[in-house]
């Protein structure tokens, strides 16, 4: 760690948009959704760029990590940023959005937090549109979640939030933890929120189909929990690629996808999609 909540591991970057956003389908800088209150562009920003903040910290240990490199920035406290970096940072003109991602922000809330607020207090006073975005795995206290939920629905931001399994034994065995019913009550908090503002959606739930563990009926109950709660919350599905410590798996198969995509249609989500296609094999 650094030795303070002002300087955090990790690293920060401009991503030009349309970016590989997870929620970009339904982002206001990846489509037409939110024009013109959350953006100036119907249809994807080009020209315009995604502030990417990736913090060296998360609270799960998930076997499949796609971003293990967070592991080895949170041990050795470097490279890193301060806050005053990433106000500086959004503060280029062609910036429209702040993705906090990881690794997880969790860990870092208060340093995001204290950053957002400020961005955004100075992307008022200058007329500029600014949206607070959030990749998490979902397990930050509540009140740390209602405050990112707050910051992304005021300024047309996303809380995408990735759900690991349902059930709690494959939960823990992928990620070290059984955090599924704390997940699910930060979703069910938030959900007011989503409804409320409408378009652009405010939540996203994704699910990473890992072979032999996230099944399709694994899938299946984490959709008819998200419908319960609002079937106008989109979700994705994502192709696993073997890494970390699950290196000895394959890609997800096409069927798998199929199936998983059918699912989650039976259930009533109203957006669905898969996310890393090219990633699809056969071999099961």
């Amino acid at each position: 760690m650094t030795g303070g909540w002002s300087e955090a591991p990790g690293v920060i970057y401009y991503d030009p948009h349309p970016t590989n956003c997870v929620s970009v389908n339904h982002c206001p800088a990846g489509s037409c959704r939110g024009y013109p209150r959350f953006t100036r562009v119907c249809g994807p920003e080009i020209g315009y760029h995604n502030l990417a903040v990736f913090y060296g910290a998360c609270g799960l240990d998930c076997l499949f990590c796609q971003n293990w490199e967070h592991k080895e920035m949170s041990i050795r406290g470097r490279p890193s940023f301060s806050v005053e970096d990433l106000i500086a940072a959004a503060a280029r003109r062609s910036v429209t959005c702040v993705c906090y991602f990881g690794g997880d922000p969790a860990p870092w809330s208060p340093h995001a937090i204290r950053a957002s607020r400020e961005i955004l207090r100075r992307a008022e006073e200058g007329g500029r549109i600014m949206r607070i975005c959030w990749e998490t795995n979902g397990i930050a206290s509540a009140e740390v979640f209602r405050e990112w939920v707050r910051l992304s629905a005021e300024s047309g931001g996303n809380v995408k939030v990735d759900f690991k399994a349902w059930t709690p034994s494959v939960y823990q065995a992928l990620t070290g933890v059984d955090a599924r019913d704390h997940v699910i009550g930060n979703l069910r908090a938030a959900v007011d929120a989503h409804s409320e503002r409408g378009d652009p959606p405010l939540l996203t739930v994704s699910v990473l189909l890992v072979p032999g563990y996230v099944d399709p009926e694994e899938v299946r109950m984490i959709a008819r929990e998200v419908a319960q709660l609002d079937r106008t919350i989109p979700m994705v599905l994502l192709a696993f690629k073997p890494d970390h410590r699950l290196r000895d798996l394959p890609t997800t198969s096409r069927r798998h996808a199929s199936e998983a995509l059918r699912v989650v249609k039976e259930e009533g989500i109203k957006e669905v999609r898969l996310g890393n296609e090219w990633l699809l094999c056969d071999l099961y």
